[in-house]
């Protein structure tokens, strides 16, 4: 019981401080530590640290800094060749002023389900919608959840196909690749996206009930951009196509055909294709498109070399942070207590492994105010058991993936999550002023969408 204590008792500590600023990688380690000493294994505390929490860190880095890596390559090149905002400028061009808060939306749903990060769409979308809501008399408090609709909901982990580091994480864990349980993934996109538009248009007529206007934003310096130097919007859509497109072709069609039997050998794990071929897909798919804007736009960076040097050490922060949250759960996972933890988590529905993974993840991504911290936390812990005990009742392992995936989209949108305050930051908003709308489109409608994947998964299966 002392330990179950500890255990929770490090969780909350970790999501207190994490909410006050301190970082993750100190806080980890620090509070892995501390966990192990109410569990009374005292002596034990380095071989926690150096044998379990390292080699958990240093696992999920081997695995996935490929992916961190490029996707933040990828990013800063449609940021820095100007794609991104040619793209966004179109859009809103095209639907027209009527259409402010659907344009902002899908500006930032296509670039991020075209593998550009929440914080290059973040800088490249804010100054269009800024503009736009001034002119329009659309409040700036609403931008902050306009770009967490289009950015962090359905985008993130239910549409078919995307890349998002959410998507990736079951893929090793349930076998599958992106495009698990697709038309499900449809259905839940449409909830979110369907019940986010229908409260940010309400919100919109509200304030224009009120007269509530733009606002009073003394410090906002106005945005110049000059657009000359724009791509076409052909041009800049066509490395995001070319992602898509390549991540399906390689899943489905180029590496099955391959022969890699090669990799039961000892020296490659053992393993089988269906274990690495959804992260090649993505892996492959993400190094290409880079080098595709690289040739597609090669005059219109100013410092290639700089640019590449910044996409490299934005990927940093955030894998180290994740991964350091991934060694805290596998100390958490081999600590006595847990195994009560795990046994009551799994029983809360004995029959639907569905709802206990939807549970646990939601708590954990919570907890840690992050979709891909608690994903990676719940799976490496729990991962093979929920393998096994869909396999024992007949669920699909697709379906498995796509819940794991949606769940850790959810309660992660809490007041302390890293990109909650990041947009509101670069809005220059507060907490007070633009939360309330995020918290709506962010976590109640991805949670309805959630049940309703459970619920049609539960009662026809995957597809």
């Amino acid at each position: 019981m002392i330990s179950i204590f500890g255990i929770v008792l490090s969780l909350f500590l970790l999501m207190y401080l994490a909410y006050k600023g301190f970082s993750v990688i100190i806080l980890a380690p620090v509070l892995a530590m501390f966990a192990v000493l109410w569990s009374g294994a005292a002596n034990e505390m380095l071989g926690f640290y150096s044998q379990i929490f390292m080699t958990g860190l240093g696992g999920y880095i081997i695995k996935y800094f490929p992916l961190f890596l490029l996707g933040a390559l990828f990013g800063k090149l449609m940021d820095a060749s100007g794609s991104a905002r040619s793209i966004a400028q179109f859009l809103v061009n095209k639907l027209g002023h009527h259409q402010a808060m659907l344009s902002i939306v899908l500006s930032c749903a296509i670039l991020t389900y075209g593998g550009v990060s929440l914080f290059v769409v973040g800088f490249a979308v804010f100054p269009i919608a800024s503009a736009l809501f001034k002119q329009l008399g659309i409040p700036k408090r609403l931008i902050p959840a306009a770009i967490m609709l289009g950015a962090l909901t359905f985008t993130m982990t239910a549409l078919p196909g995307t890349p998002a580091i959410q998507n990736a994480i079951p893929m090793p864990f349930f076998d599958t690749d992106t495009y698990a349980a697709p038309i499900l993934g449809i259905i839940a996109s449409i909830i979110m996206f369907a019940g986010g538009m229908w409260w940010l248009n309400k919100r919109v007529r509200d304030a224009h009930t009120k007269q509530e206007g733009y606002g009073h934003h003394p410090y906002e310096v106005e945005a110049k951009f000059d657009d000359r130097r724009l791509p076409s919007v052909y041009l800049a859509f066509v490395p995001i196509v070319f992602v898509i497109l390549c991540n399906f072709i390689l899943s489905k069609f180029a590496f099955p055909a391959l022969d890699t039997s090669y990799l039961a050998a000892d020296k490659f794990g053992g393993i089988t294709l269906s274990a690495v071929n959804g992260l090649w897909s993505i892996t492959c798919a993400l190094f290409f498109s880079c080098l595709l804007i690289l040739a597609l736009s090669w005059n219109r960076f100013t410092d290639i070399k700089e640019t590449l040097q910044q996409g490299v050490s934005s990927s940093f922060l955030p894998i180290f942070n994740t991964a350091s949250e991934v060694g805290y759960g596998s100390v958490i996972a081999a600590l006595t207590g847990f195994v009560i933890i795990r046994d009551f988590l799994i029983g809360l529905a004995p029959n639907n492994p569905l709802i206990s993974e939807a549970i646990v993840i939601n708590v954990l991504a919570g907890i840690t105010g992050s979709a891909s911290g608690g994903l990676s936390i719940a799976l490496n812990t729990m991962g093979e058991t929920y393998k096994a005990l869909a396999l024992e009742h007949g669920i699909s392992l697709e379906l498995m993936h796509k819940v794991a995936s949606m769940a850790s989209g959810t309660m992660d949108s809490l007041p302390h999550n890293g990109a909650v305050i990041t947009i509101i930051t670069l809005c220059g908003l507060t907490h007070k002023q633009s939360y309330y709308d995020m918290f709506v489109v962010a976590i109640i409608f991805p949670l309805i969408a959630l049940v309703a994947v459970v619920t049609l998964g539960t009662m026809f299966g995957s597809f």
